[in-house]
């Protein structure tokens, strides 16, 4: 059912201590798990000690890539580490992060969220200085700005950097001595700044400090870089234009619900969505249900405007990863309850609406529906926690093609009968706005205005 889905960016975190050479590795690695559903295709740690920096990547998820062996190994004081879905560059280990290269005769490892929408023109203007790349990623195209900048310090060169790039990037960078991270100027990607006891940690969402009992104490300001070394923290504005244009999506899907993106709490924004989009799109219906996962706080808050009982209409298998075998093209699309399962008792014979977060080709949604008639549904009438999907994202979504987004050419009434539904709202912009509270968010799927 992904395929129908935005797919959730990539995940990284860092950890600086120059008490405990071993936990680094550890905390790394818990705080990757909790950032898995950013990126499941690969992942890397990169530590540093003496001087020096290893470096450890591998295929697949998190657990499936590090033992405790290879985790006793990658001994250091400071680390970052990276969760990967690729938007830019093929699925395979030479693009996985972190990329390590050499700044001024040091090593420097760099790992990356987001997109940038001129790496194609930055790769040409170094290869024809003759810069060698390696990976087909955009992040190389920061790493090589790094090394290639001539400046003096890690930090000059970083802002140089950055200075060059334009779209949406959250990195952390390691030196053997220093673990750095930016934002960019619009602050489009999430990025958030902890300590657990005498480390300091970063990470693209707060679940992963909860994970591993550290304190959130900051989100890093858009246009931001936040140094980190043994004598402490240090803040560096790099852009005079910097202005929160948080992607609506973070909100809507990417983030874990126990996060807190830009001081907004995910859980909240889903139920405050779920509230609105009864106010605006009313349903008579017997039962309430979500689509799991991120389309459930949303069915609770339409519940609760609603007066309509929630219930659960769907059991997940919860082991279904990328390892799965995928059965052929004709089986996957017949078969939805490889991953979903109805339950029938509680949507028999009764009238039915259910919550989705987003629709975005409706191909899963369709087969919802068809799953929920064919279980006894009297009514099935589909509710859409966010607007229509119009457009295709250019920050670090892997969007289909325009032709493949419903709502490009289709008009609301299409759309119902394209899902076999018997009524389908979506909600407003406005009331997206005023669900998640906060104005200044980056909405170019929906309206098509992007913030760069």
């Amino acid at each position: 059912m992904n395929k129908d889905k935005f797919k959730e960016e990539c995940g990284i975190f860092g950890v600086f201590s120059k008490e405990d050479y071993l936990k680094v590795s550890y905390l790394t690695y818990y705080g990757l798990y909790a950032l898995q559903h950013r990126g499941q295709e690969s992942s890397g740690i990169t530590v540093a000690r003496d001087n020096k920096l290893f470096t450890y990547k591998g295929m697949g998820l998190v657990r499936e890539i590090y033992t405790k062996d290879i985790l006793n190994n990658l001994i250091g004081y400071s680390s970052i580490g990276h969760v990967r879905y690729s938007t830019t560059g093929d699925s395979n280990i030479i693009n996985a992060q972190p990329l390590v290269g050499n700044f001024n005769s040091e090593q420097i490892a760099i790992a990356h969220n987001g997109n940038l929408i001129n790496s194609q023109t930055l790769r040409k203007e170094l290869m024809n200085k003759g810069v060698i790349f390696n990976t087909t990623t955009d992040s190389e195209v920061i790493l090589k700005l790094i090394e290639t900048s001539e400046k003096e310090t890690i930090e000059e060169s970083i802002i140089y950097s950055v200075k060059k790039i334009k779209g949406s990037f959250s990195v952390v960078v390691l030196t053997p001595d220093k673990l750095l991270c930016i934002r960019d100027p619009k602050g489009i990607r999430p990025l958030c700044l902890g300590k657990i006891e005498n480390s300091y940690i970063i990470a693209s969402e707060s679940c992963a400090f909860d994970t591993i009992n550290g304190q959130f104490i900051r989100n890093v300001i858009p246009g931001e870089i936040v140094a980190i070394d043994k004598n402490g923290l240090k803040s560096i504005a790099y852009s005079s234009d910097s202005i929160s244009a948080t992607c609506a999506f973070e909100y809507i899907y990417f983030s874990r619900e126990d996060s807190i993106v830009d001081n907004i709490s995910v859980y909240h924004s889903r139920y405050s969505c779920g509230k609105e989009l009864y106010k605006e799109c009313p349903a008579d219906g017997d039962i309430v249900i979500g689509v799991p996962n991120s389309g459930i706080p949303a069915a609770m808050g339409y519940s609760k405007a609603s007066g309509i009982p929630y219930t659960f209409g769907f059991t997940k298998n919860n082991y279904i990863d990328r390892s799965f075998i995928q059965p052929s093209q004709k089986l996957r699309e017949e078969c939805i309850n490889i991953k979903l399962n109805p339950i029938k008792f509680n949507v028999y014979n009764k009238k039915v609406i259910v919550v989705d977060d987003s629709l975005v080709r409706g191909n899963t949604s369709k087969k919802i529906v068809a799953t929920l008639k064919k279980c006894g549904a009297k009514e099935v009438h589909f509710r859409v926690a966010s607007p229509i999907v119009k457009h295709c994202c250019h920050f670090g979504i892997d969007t289909f093609n325009k032709n493949d987004l419903l709502g490009s050419y289709m008009s609301l009434d299409d759309i119902k009968k394209n899902l076999q539904a018997d009524s389908l709202g979506y909600l407003s912009i406005k009331g997206l706005i005023k669900s998640i509270g906060k104005s200044n968010l980056c909405l170019g799927c929906f309206n098509g205005m992007y913030p760069i």
